[in-house]
């Protein structure tokens, strides 16, 4: 097993004015699962292929152990690694597919077998071992590829949205195998994937990136509870945070009708307004009638919990007809709040929301977008 360490290591492309990957610090634990999470073009499929050799380093190196393996070949730098669309021979069955790569490399008959039999019953893929791609459910498929990976017994495994072809109820259970395997097996993971969902359940820790920039790095739960910038903030959660600037007031800052307190070394670095940040299952539909005023667009029924999704209905503490036309941004803004399915909230109805007394807010500067408490 070995340890991953990128140090400043960038990639940028010809004829581009921005790195697709900036100066990328991050160090992977032994053993650790390590997710990289971002939005479509962040970058994070580009860093694990900077790490498998598929993508050039342009600046900074990239360590696998105490190893550089920034200018060393794919095939010399012992990984393996799982793709989006399975990369299976259609034309082998699955034991030749899952040993292929020991086949290349010279080992022995017997002994590809006995490693294709131990991942084979380790995935449960024994039955199929004699069938050929076409006859697997797309399930079935991502295990064998996963197998093929665990057989090389590598220091390192990466996976680039291996779960992306599957539909919504497969994906959900191969993601729990997925995690399993790998606290079983122990080898050091780094994978990618779009889906925060995904991210949160699955990794020790997350990485998230945007245009290159590595934004925070954590483990699930505090990176949840404890955002480090906006961007932050509305990636991971879903529903997403509540994000909308309020002004600053005497002692905090506006929320609606009411005002939020806020600590006095918070308020100095504030100017003149701040993004206020709230869970949907921090937020309650106020019982004595003040907070944030809300038209009611639509209420979904989970049973346990209903979420209400509603649109502000006034800025700062004044109606919409009244409101100044500089603080015109409140309204209009979706708002999102979990509620107990029992409150009878329905489509249609003029509710207010604020923050629960034992929830949390989350105060961003609204120009930089760092958070302020």
């Amino acid at each position: 097993m070995a340890t991953v360490t990128y140090d400043k290591a960038s990639r940028l492309y010809p004829n581009s004015d921005r790195a697709a990957v900036d100066a990328l610090d991050l160090e992977v634990g032994d053993g650790e699962f390590l997710v990289l999470v971002g939005p479509s073009g962040s970058g994070k499929s580009t860093a694990l292929r900077m790490l498998a050799g598929l993508e050039e380093v342009t600046q900074g190196a990239i360590f696998i152990g105490d190893r550089d393996v920034t200018d060393i070949p794919p095939k010399d730098r012992d990984i393996a690694m799982v793709f989006q669309n399975y990369a299976l021979y259609p034309h082998m069955s699955v034991a030749d597919n899952m040993g292929f790569a020991l086949k290349i490399a010279g080992v022995p008959r017997a002994k590809i077998r006995e490693r294709v039999e131990e991942a084979a019953k380790i995935l449960d893929l024994v039955p199929y071992l004699d069938r050929k791609p076409k006859a697997l459910s797309g399930g079935q498929r991502q295990r064998v590829a996963m197998g093929r990976a665990i057989v090389r017994k590598p220091q390192v495994f990466l996976m680039d949205e291996p779960l992306s072809n599957l539909d919504a109820k497969l994906r959900v259970a191969t993601r729990t195998q997925i995690a399993s395997l790998q606290r079983r097996l122990g080898v050091t993971t780094v994978y990618v994937t779009h889906d925060q969902v995904e991210a949160m359940t699955m990794g020790d820790r997350v990485a998230v990136l945007n245009f290159g920039v590595l934004q925070q790095v954590d483990t699930p739960r505090e990176m949840y509870e404890n955002p480090r910038n906006l961007f932050v903030a509305g990636f991971i959660g879903s529903p997403a945070m509540n994000l909308v600037a309020f002004p600053v007031a005497d002692g905090g800052v506006r929320f609606g009708d009411t005002v939020l307190p806020v600590e006095r070394d918070v308020l100095a670095r504030a100017s003149g307004e701040m993004t206020v940040g709230v869970r949907p299952e921090d937020l309650e539909v106020a019982p004595d009638g003040h907070g944030l005023a809300i038209d009611v667009d639509v209420v979904e029924e989970l049973g346990a919990d209903a979420f209400v999704y509603g649109t502000a209905t006034e800025g700062h503490g004044v109606s919409a007809d009244a409101v100044a036309a500089d603080e015109r941004e409140v309204i209009g803004k979706q708002i999102i709040a979990r509620t107990d399915p029992r409150s009878h909230v329905s489509r249609g109805d003029k509710v207010r929301l604020r923050p629960k007394p034992n929830g949390k807010v989350h105060l961003f500067h609204p120009e930089t977008g760092d958070r302020l408490n």
